[in-house]
């Protein structure tokens, strides 16, 4: 049974680029012996990721996740059983947030800027598949 989850939190201070790039290579190395594929985005201070694969093996995940002290006020905005992946060609994506036109942004919320805390699941989802759409996803699977 494959599921798609998706989550946003908000970073501990402590987060910077390269912390960033860590979490990308270690999801990256470890995603695909789990079955886990998905895509990252984080912006201001906020993470947003999807998550697709096995149901257990996914729940594992999320479970880690908001027990990583590098996160806070983690939300559960996604959660539902999938026939097939829409991210299938990343162990773990990540979107180019410095090559995003706000234009996109703003087509799916008040302001140019990243808050899945202040629009629903849908949304953020929608978000991400034009994300994925206009090739704004980078990083090798």
């Amino acid at each position: 049974m494959l599921v798609r989850l998706m989550y946003a939190s908000r970073a501990v201070p402590a987060i910077d680029q390269e912390e960033l790039l860590a979490i990308l290579r270690k999801s990256k190395a470890n995603n695909p012996a789990l079955g886990v594929t998905g895509v990252l985005c984080f912006s201001g201070g906020i993470f947003l990721q999807v998550l697709e694969g096995g149901r257990g093996a996914v729940n594992q995940l999320y479970n880690r996740i908001v027990a990583d002290p590098r996160h806070t006020q983690v939300e559960l905005l996604s959660y539902e059983e999938i026939g097939e992946r829409r991210f299938a060609g990343w162990s773990m994506g990540q979107v180019n947030m410095a090559r995003l036109n706000p234009a996109l942004l703003l087509k799916y919320s008040a302001t140019a800027t990243l808050d899945p805390f202040a629009v629903s699941g849908n949304v953020s989802m929608a978000l991400f598949q034009e994300l994925l759409a206009t090739a704004s996803i980078v990083g090798p699977s």
